[in-house]
This record gives structure tokens, C-alpha cells and sequence, in this order.
């Protein structure tokens, strides 16, 4: 008791958030580990998909109903994940969906239908929603708490965790069979929640600022009056429909990541006759891009301000798509693929951080169920429009809708500014 009663002291001194306490730097760094660490075993999952494919025996329409669990899992957690939260914490819940993720990654070399594969993946699609969700709402209590627009820093560990799962898993995949592998990243995730986790525990979450009340006209005295329950209701309906307008920026990023990760090497190989090993460089360049990005999402953040990332960021993402769709050469289409990356690096993260300042834990999951559903939906989208029309004009509505994130951001920046 002695030691959480300090902790809080450092962290709520004089009722506000201190930006250099050691203890929020640790909280940093924990929730920084996990960010990762999700990355790293959904990458390390996600490289493993052909050897269980071989083991279950499924065809390739029975392979992708099984891995409609992970989506079904996770976009049905979510929204309860953002309950738990506001009821237990996003500390605890955090940690417990990091150890259900760990766990939930050794299943599916345990099966040997595709029936079988897609029931245990329902367990690991709700925990890798679990998780995003109450990283996200803890990361958004700890910006708040240390002054300063780091939420991008998270994300780019996230994708950083993701490259190191893939090449991880690149190397193993010729040297242990998919069960040991599988194995070795549960053991790795539970070491990792451990330590991590044992942070996150004995820190409580920072307190947020205080919210303004809602006012109405003065009176006739010199200090305005409280809103009144109607006056109070309306916020609240504003503050919903903001949430969702930063879940719909939200979908309309996620779409070009689900659409690039799927289609990105086919449209190199296919249209512009990539050998396979250039063709497969495609999302490499994407990804790579998208973490050099948020790696500077803080600095950015802090010259240019939320409105204006948003804005530019999805204006930068619509041209480097259209280069990437359009482009008559190979290097021209991977030089795209990299603009469209750079744009798109920040504007997940300040949407879903924008919905959780306005409505903490749900907020988030609201905003991420959104995103998450645009991941689902791009590769399937591409695929009906490839079918109709062809795979280059496919890939052009990521960069309309790129283009229609921006314009969103900027057509409410007056309601952001009027509700902060």
C-alpha cells in the first residue's frame, strides 16, 4: 500500500498529471512492450497460415471461413472489452489479453479441420481485439497524463514488433515444425506479460483531466450556469457523434492497410511483371514506411497539431496510392506504395486517440471496431471491384478513400475544437 500510494502521489501530484514522473516513463515503456508484443505474435501467427492450412487440410474458401474467427472474435470483444475497462481497468484487462493471446497462438496447431481451426481462432481473434482495446484506452490515459502527442510512439512499436514476428518467423519456418513455433512465441508472450504486465499492475492508471461541464448562457451575474440534464443530453449526442466520425477516419486508413497487406505483392507481380521476390518487397516497403512514420508521429504532432496531420496525412496517402495503382513501372508503384505508408502512418492512431479523449474506454472500442472493420472489408472490396473493372482501378479507391479521410478531418475540425 505504501508503494501505490507513491506511485499515485508522482502521478496525480496536486490533483495534476506530472509529465516527468519515472513512474509514468515506466508505464510508458510497459505499454510500449505490449504495443509490440502484439505486433509480434499476430505477424508471427499471420507467416504460419500456409503450414496450418497444410495440416488441417483445408481448401482455400474452408481456410478463409476459418480465419474469419480472428475478425469475428475480435470485432465481437471489442465493444465488451471497452466495459471491462471502464469497470476492472485497462491495466488488468490489458495484461489478461495479452496472456489469453499468448496462450490462444498454440491452439491451431492443435487442430485438424478447418472447422476446428476456426473455433480456436475465435478465441485469439477476442483477445487480439481484448488487447488493442485496452492498450488503447490505457495509452490514451498516459498521453493525457504526460502532456505531449505520443501515441503515434505506440503504433510504430506495434508495426516494429510486426516486422520482427514476420522475420522471425520467416527464418524459423525452414528450421521447427509450426507447433514448436507457435510454442516458442506463447512462451515468449507470457515472459513478456509478465514483466511487462507486473508494471502495469502496481501503477495505477493516470487520472485524465478533468472534463469541462457543458454551460449554457450567463446569467446575470458575471459566471455562467451548469447545463441543465437536456443541455447535458445534447453533449453527449455530440460527443457520439464526433467518436464516430474519428471511427470512420479510422476505417477509411484501415481499409489501405487490410487492401495492401493482401493485394499489394499481386498487383507488382500481376500488372507490372515483379519476379515474386520483387513483388513480395511490395508491403515490406508499405510497412516500413508506415513505421518510419509514426516513429516521427510525435514531433509532427507537436508542429502541425492533430487536424492538420489528419488532413495532410490522408491527402498524402490519396496521391502516393494513385502512384502506386497507376504507375506503368515497378519502382514507381513501390516508390508509391512508400508515400502511401508515410501518409497513412498517423492518422490511425490520432483517430483512435481522439475517441478515447472524448469518451474514454468505449470511446476507443467504438473507434476500433469501426478500423477494424475496414481492415475486413478492403480485401474483399478490392477483389469484387478487380473482378468488375481490374486490380490497378481496385486499388484506387484506397486512395479515395484516403482522400475522404482528409476531407472529413477537415470539414469537423470547427465541432473538434468547439467539443475540446
Amino acid at each position: 500500500m505504501p508503494t501505490i500510494n507513491k506511485i499515485r502521489t508522482a502521478l496525480t501530484r496536486g490533483g495534476h498529471p506530472v509529465s516527468d514522473s519515472p513512474a509514468l516513463r515506466r508505464l510508458r515503456t510497459a505499454l510500449t512492450l505490449f504495443f509490440a508484443l502484439d505486433g509480434f505474435l499476430f505477424a508471427g501467427w499471420v507467416v504460419r497460415i500456409p503450414a496450418i492450412k497444410e495440416q488441417t487440410g483445408a481448401s482455400a474458401g474452408g481456410l478463409g471461413l476459418a480465419l474469419l474467427g480472428v475478425s469475428a472474435g475480435a470485432v465481437a470483444t471489442m465493444v465488451a472489452t471497452g466495459r471491462l475497462c471502464r469497470r476492472f481497468g485497462s491495466h488488468p484487462v490489458t495484461v489478461a489479453a495479452a496472456v489469453l493471446m499468448s496462450l490462444g497462438i498454440a491452439l491451431p496447431p492443435l487442430t485438424h479441420s478447418a472447422p476446428a481451426l476456426g473455433l480456436v481462432l475465435l478465441v485469439f481473434g477476442a483477445a487480439y481485439g481484448g488487447i488493442n482495446v485496452a492498450m488503447n484506452s490505457a495509452a490514451v490515459d498516459l498521453v493525457a497524463a504526460l502532456r505531449r502527442p505520443v501515441m503515434p510512439s505506440f503504433h510504430a512499436a506495434f508495426s516494429v514488433g510486426g516486422m520482427l514476428g514476420a522475420g522471425l518467423g520467416g527464418l524459423l519456418a525452414g528450421q521447427l515444425s509450426v507447433t514448436r513455433h507457435l510454442l516458442l512465441l506463447t512462451a515468449t508472450g507470457l515472459v513478456v506479460a509478465a514483466v511487462a504486465g507486473r508494471t502495469l499492475l502496481s501503477h495505477p492508471a493516470p487520472r485524465p483531466p478533468e472534463r469541462r461541464p457543458a454551460r449554457t448562457a450567463p446569467s446575470s451575474g458575471n459566471h455562467p450556469q451548469e447545463a441543465q440534464t437536456p443541455v447535458s443530453g445534447r453533449a453527449k449526442g455530440r460527443e457520439r457523434r464526433l467518436v464516430a466520425v474519428f471511427g470512420l477516419i479510422a476505417l477509411c486508413t484501415a481499409y489501405g492497410e487490410g487492401a495492401l497487406a493482401d493485394w499489394g505483392a499481386l498487383h507488382l507481380e500481376q500488372d507490372l511483371s515483379a519476379r515474386p521476390g520483387l513483388a513480395a518487397v511490395g508491403y515490406s516497403v508499405f510497412a516500413l514506411a508506415m513505421t518510419i512514420g509514426r516513429l516521427t508521429g510525435t514531433a509532427l504532432l507537436e508542429r502541425l497539431g492533430q487536424t492538420r496531420v489528419l488532413v495532410l496525412g490522408g491527402a498524402t496517402a490519396a496521391l502516393g496510392m494513385l502512384a502506386g495503382s497507376l504507375a506503368p513501372t515497378v519502382w514507381g508503384a513501390l516508390a508509391g506504395f512508400a508515400v502511401t505508408g508515410l501518409g497513412l502512418a498517423n492518422i490511425f492512431p490520432v483517430a483512435i486517440g481522439r475517441a478515447g479523449e472524448l469518451a474514454g474506454p468505449g470511446g476507443v472500442a467504438a473507434a476500433s471496431t469501426f478500423g477494424y472493420g475496414g481492415m475486413l472489408l478492403g480485401p474483399p472490396a478490392i477483389g469484387f471491384v478487380a473482378d468488375w473493372c481490374s486490380l490497378p482501378v481496385a486499388l484506387t479507391t484506397v486512395a479515395g478513400l484516403a482522400a475522404t479521410a482528409s476531407l472529413i478531418a477537415y470539414g469537423t475540425r470547427r465541432a473538434v475544437v468547439r467539443h475540446g
